[in-house]
């Protein structure tokens, strides 16, 4: 079903305005993990992560078609979202520069079809590949859980370009 406007009123904006106002939108920080080449492992940090069923279990996020680690998302059966808790700052940091060497000395155990699972994650969702659709510059990943843990750390939050944490609740 495509459903559009007769005729749609379009405000001039470039890129930079855009992601200014998307920043507004306080989000969660994830780790998302795969396995590369030989079975190396493979990760970013993302915060474009949503729920999109109960029943089925299923979630969403959303890779540039640029990234690095585009083919080893798209060749693996498998990937594990690792949400950040508020102490691991340094590791989401970590996670979103452009290295191969983002897991050295990091904490981590194989999952799922040996996906990596980050030992400092507030908790974890660990997917097969359920959908792939291109979108603009990115490719949106649907993921069917399989297997999920949490823990009781707080989550890392990202606003307006920084990382935050939770506050008072209302």
């Amino acid at each position: 079903m495509n459903i559009r406007a007769a005729n749609p009123v379009v405000e001039e904006f470039d890129s930079s305005k855009f992601r200014d106002v998307l920043g507004q939108f306080a989000t969660g920080v994830t780790v998302i993990t795969t396995l590369g080449d030989e079975g190396a492992p493979v990760g970013l940090a993302a915060n474009s992560f949503a729920s999109v069923s109960l029943d089925p279990p299923l979630i969403l996020w959303s890779l540039a078609l640029k990234a690095p680690s585009l083919g080893a998302f798209r060749s693996h059966p498998s990937f594990a979202i690792n949400i950040m808790c508020e102490q691991s700052k340094e590791l989401a940091l970590n996670f979103s520069r452009s290295s191969d060497e983002k897991f050295a000395g990091i904490s981590w155990q194989p999952g799922l079809d040996g996906v990596p699972v980050l030992a400092d994650a507030s908790a974890v969702l660990e997917c097969t590949v359920e959908n792939r659709i291109a979108a603009g510059d990115h490719e949106i990943y649907i993921g069917h859980v399989r297997r999920l843990k949490a823990t009781d750390k707080f989550p890392l939050l990202f606003h307006k370009g920084q990382f935050s944490r939770i506050g008072d609740s209302l």
